[in-house]
């Protein structure tokens, strides 16, 4: 029985991409890859690019999730501390609130940007991207959207406030009694699903399908 290959990575017939090694900086030619696979650097090695399987699915079903989950955590109390019969629930937006009337406006300032702000760019951004393409179509001004997407991974620090408010709760919990609400397990969750997201699909895909969707358009127009 012959092995069928499965090349779901569309690309334009005269289109031609180069890439760098991230570790040794060799330029390869892209060329497309067997689903399920990866493409790595003939000198060191090192991973260029994936064709994951699925990876619009994944991408889109992993973003919707993110975004699911953001909005729980803007909406749930990430704890609630009772400390000698005084109760009190904090929110992410409510901690933002806080920290700017205790006098700490720049750390406010950071944890709006990158634990609200950044992370909604993100994820709008890729579903943007993503969901037309699901069907074949990519909307306008897609590559500026994909310009945006990808200068903002690097921006966005929900596991760095994570990690903080796990160290807060360690001593918090000495003061006063703490119950996790809807809130952490929406952040944790959050941060898991970005990283899905993120890494569902390759960049390099991603550009060539928007090119291949957005010459379709054109024709069609």
């Amino acid at each position: 029985m012959s092995k069928h290959h499965h090349f779901t990575w569309p690309r334009l017939p005269d289109v031609r991409h180069q890439v760098a090694c991230h570790f040794c900086d060799t330029l390869h030619e892209v060329a497309l890859i067997e689903e399920g696979t990866a493409a790595h650097c003939k000198e060191c090695g090192s991973v260029l690019y994936h064709n994951r399987t699925s990876s619009l699915q994944r991408a889109v079903a992993f973003g919707v999730t993110a975004l699911s989950l953001f909005a729980l955590m803007l909406i749930f109390p990430f704890i609630t501390m009772d400390a000698q019969g005084n109760v009190s629930a904090v929110s992410v937006p409510g901690a933002v609130a806080g920290l700017w009337q205790e006098g700490g406006e720049l750390i406010a300032i950071s944890v709006a940007l990158f634990v609200i702000v950044f992370p909604f760019i993100l994820l709008a951004s890729l579903l943007y991207l993503c969901i037309p393409l699901l069907f074949g179509h990519s909307l306008p001004r897609s590559r500026p959207v994909m310009r945006i997407f990808q200068a903002f991974q690097v921006w966005v620090m929900v596991e760095v406030f994570f990690l903080g408010a796990i160290v807060s709760l360690l001593k918090l919990v000495k003061l006063a009694d703490v119950e996790l609400g809807i809130g952490f397990w929406s952040v944790a969750g959050l941060m898991l699903c970005l990283a899905g997201a993120i890494s569902g699909i390759d960049r390099t895909e991603l550009w060539d399908r928007i090119e291949i969707a957005d010459h379709l358009r054109k024709e069609a127009a």
